[in-house]
């Protein structure tokens, strides 16, 4: 390393660190992803779905449309709209994040609005959930009823460990304590999108 030059650590979102460096705790987050994985959005059962549409439609039987199975909703601005309209039942963030604004936000809006969110270690981990690379952030915003009981104790477990420790977590960021400055920029751009989302709401 040249010298006079300091090694600039990537920050990563706000986390319970818990030994882990940030995100769920080693029980919660697989129960998650297992939770998570029967819900990736469709691929081959898309295509199957409106092949058997078609062929129905072909065989004069007329044109219904084939129910959606619930899925995973991905993106920043998806689930930040989702989470405004109170559709999300559960948002899924990965604490890895660059620029670190891009979702600085995201936690705050949450709690905001009542809706259960958490942090998970990697955005390709998060990725894998949504068939892509990396993702930044997913929303549960439908489970079938055999997974509603498993999705309720999930929500109760997320509360406590992040909706209910918000403003003590928010001042953390990859297990450092930020400084005064940091914190003085994610309450601005906090309040910023509160003052936003008062807009909208009216």
């Amino acid at each position: 390393m040249p010298k006079g030059k300091k090694a600039k650590g990537k920050k990563v979102a706000p986390a319970e660190t818990g030994g882990q460096e940030g995100g769920l705790d080693r029980q919660t987050a697989p129960q998650l992803l297992k939770l998570a994985h029967k819900y990736r959005p469709e691929t081959k059962q898309k295509k199957q779905r409106l092949l058997a549409r078609v062929e129905k439609k072909a065989a004069g039987k007329g044109d219904v449309p084939t129910k959606r199975p619930p899925v995973l909703r991905a993106e920043v601005s998806t689930v930040t709209t989702l989470v405004e309209n109170k559709k999300a039942q559960l948002v899924v963030i990965a604490h890895h994040v660059d620029p670190i604004e891009l979702l600085v936000f995201l936690p705050a809006l949450c709690q905001k609005m009542g809706v259960p969110y958490c942090i998970i270690k990697g955005k390709a981990r998060v990725g894998r959930l949504v068939h892509r690379k990396t993702c930044t952030t997913v929303a549960f915003t439908q489970v079938n009823s055999e997974d509603k009981g498993a999705l309720a104790k999930l929500v109760e477990a997320i509360r406590t460990n992040y909706n209910d420790r918000h403003d003590e977590i928010r001042r953390h960021w990859g297990g450092n304590v930020l400084d005064p400055k940091s914190v003085a920029l994610i309450a601005k751009l906090e309040k910023a999108k509160a003052k936003e989302l008062d807009t909208k709401l009216g």
